[in-house]
């Protein structure tokens, strides 16, 4: 059983004004005891997509050196939840998630696979895939923790990604989010509830809030939330930059997947 944190923000298009709001939400978590902290998506930069390509960096640039140094430094494990890493396209960039050990080394990457390119409303219109570019590979992380099941935002609404991560030994979902306003109201909770009863894993939700000067992501809806295999809400931020922390108990997984063996009864030949 370990001590787990997520990670509210308001992340704007100032990296550094972002990475001293991280840094004292992380220390905050690591000061109850967390042994685990996760940040939401977009964590370093969240403003205009060109400027989110020019200063994309690589995973071993200054952003990611410096939540590697803060997990060493603390002694926990850090999930940067994402951040603009520089790919081999000049006009786009990787939507990159990075776990990081308790001795400051990097224990896996996660790119986005599912890119928000969406037409809601009038306040909602968006088009990812035209400053990122997606990843191509699940990534379930094995730690003293437990087994981590990498995902990122969008990748939310698509249930056979988590089947995967389930089938490659995941217990523990990680899905750092910049949910907009619109869709978090109706959608947000709902999803991650149905994505832990379903793969009867914890999640870990850290989520963006407020206003941000991204023109096409005006507003993050916020409420970051852990939810355990049950599909309980055990922990939820309330409004504004925060935390949210919840036990893990590992053996809750175990114990509800002996009782519903949905594994056992899944039949992926249909």
């Amino acid at each position: 059983m370990f001590l787990a944190a997520v990670v509210q923000m308001t992340s704007t298009s100032d990296p550094e004004a972002n990475w001293l709001q991280a840094r004292r939400l992380i220390e905050r978590a690591a000061s109850y005891g967390a042994q685990l902290v996760a940040t939401p998506e977009n964590t370093n930069f969240l403003g205009p997509p060109a400027e989110k390509v020019r200063t994309a960096e690589p995973l071993d640039g200054p952003t990611c050196r410096r939540f590697a140094e803060l997990a060493g430094r603390l002694g926990i494990h850090l999930l940067l939840g994402s951040f603009n890493e520089r790919s081999s396209e000049p006009a786009r960039c990787h939507n990159t998630s990075v776990l990081f050990g308790p001795g400051g080394s990097t224990l896996g990457a996660y790119r986005k696979i599912h890119l928000f390119d969406v037409d809601v409303s009038e306040a909602v219109r968006y088009r990812e895939s035209e400053c990122v570019a997606p990843g191509e590979r699940t990534v379930v992380v094995a730690t003293p923790l437990g087994r981590l099941g990498l995902s990122i935002c969008y990748d939310l609404r698509f249930g056979n990604l988590f089947r995967r991560l389930v089938g490659e030994g995941a217990e523990v979902l990680c899905v750092p989010a910049a949910f907009t306003l619109t869709t978090g109201r109706d959608h947000w909770e709902p999803l991650l509830r149905a994505r832990a009863i379903e793969t009867q894993c914890y999640v870990l939700a850290p989520a963006q809030s407020g206003r941000h000067d991204d023109p096409g992501l005006r507003e993050s809806y916020g409420h970051a939330l852990i939810v355990d295999p049950w599909g309980h809400v055990i922990a939820r931020a309330s409004d504004g930059p925060g935390l949210a922390l919840a036990e893990i108990d590992l053996d809750r997984v175990a114990r509800v997947r002996r009782a519903i063996p949905v594994s056992a009864h899944f039949r992926p030949t249909l």
